[in-house]
């Protein structure tokens, strides 16, 4: 299912352009998410005229990959996504059902994998983790800018 479309104003009075997709929780909505995020920006760039860098681009897309590869593994099921650009930033929102907080591990270079929330908070201008009646949704927001 997805849902595309214009919503009310954020702080400044912008409008917000949002979409979301649900994710069936399987190996491929890795891939699915990372290609909804391109198509969203290629949409608010043609048809909503939103300014954005190649960079924001890369990096919407890296962080979609890195929230949704942890839901795919630590929530197992379907997850929803939900992309929303205003005031200048994209904020990516995936929710899931389980009620954890992810944590972010201290920095080890000698860790093998498990980096993923680092890097989301290494990139993103905001993040933030909201626990919910029925799961959580962690949402990171990235500068259309450089």
């Amino acid at each position: 299912m997805e849902s595309v479309g214009r919503s009310g104003a954020g702080p400044s009075g912008a409008h917000a352009i949002a979409a979301t997709v649900s994710l069936n929780g399987d190996g491929a909505c890795i891939a699915e998410a990372r290609h909804f995020a391109a198509g969203f920006l290629t949409r608010a760039r043609t048809d909503h005229g939103v300014p954005l860098s190649a960079r924001a681009v890369d990096l919407t897309q890296l962080v979609v990959s890195e929230l949704v590869t942890n839901a795919h593994k630590y929530a197992p099921g379907p997850t929803l996504m939900e992309l929303r650009i205003v005031d200048a930033m994209v904020a990516v929102t995936v929710r899931d059902s389980v009620r954890n907080r992810p944590v972010a591990h201290s920095v080890d270079p000698h860790r093998v994998g498990r980096h993923g929330l680092e890097i989301v908070k290494a990139v993103a201008h905001e993040f933030r983790i909201d626990v919910e009646p029925a799961g959580k949704s962690v949402t990171a927001s990235i500068a259309l800018a450089d």
